[in-house]
């Protein structure tokens, strides 16, 4: 059970990303996390959801990104130091797949060091050899500039950024 009675999920505003830059940055100096720079959190604003505590105060973030049809990626999900082991990180992934239904998603992928919580959300790590798209699929996807989506493909170019992260799945 949660222990996160006093706080609220909502979509992340522009005013929310100063918030979700600074709790972000001891994971990214602990490496747990991979930096962003300003103008890509801005960018990425609707692709967030904020947990908040009873005055509003940013203490949990996560991003939901989608990558194809059927296929979205957690993102960037963390929480305040002060609130860890109450269940926000819960409740704020909680709301990431049931928004990740609305788009019609039936997949979601996640590169985490945090196996144990996510597994305890129904993923499952994938080997480095799993076909996790079609052929086709993973030609279009190539074709992306984006990091996540090389993560996903497990693309040597990202391998340094990535040593110690597994690859995890869940399908909805």
């Amino acid at each position: 059970m949660y222990d996160a009675a006093h706080v609220t999920v909502r979509p992340a505003r522009t005013a929310d990303v100063a918030a979700i830059e600074a709790l972000m940055a001891p994971l990214v100096e602990r490496r747990i996390l991979l930096g962003k720079d300003l103008v890509e959190l801005y960018a990425a604003v609707p692709q967030f959801m904020v947990a908040v505590d009873s005055n509003d105060q940013v203490i949990g973030y996560g991003a939901l990104h989608v990558m194809w049809e059927h296929l979205g990626e957690v993102r960037t999900l963390g929480v305040d130091q002060n609130w860890l082991g109450r269940g926000v990180g819960h409740i704020l992934l909680d709301a990431l797949e049931v928004h990740a239904r609305e788009l019609g998603l039936s997949q979601l992928f996640c590169l985490t060091f945090e196996v144990d919580f996510f597994t305890r959300h129904g993923f499952e790590a994938v080997g480095e050899d799993a076909q996790l798209v079609q052929t086709e699929v993973y030609a279009e996807l190539l074709r992306s500039h984006d990091e996540g989506v090389a993560e996903f493909l497990d693309l040597a170019r990202v391998k340094p950024n990535t040593l110690g992260n597994t690859r995890m799945l869940k399908r909805l």
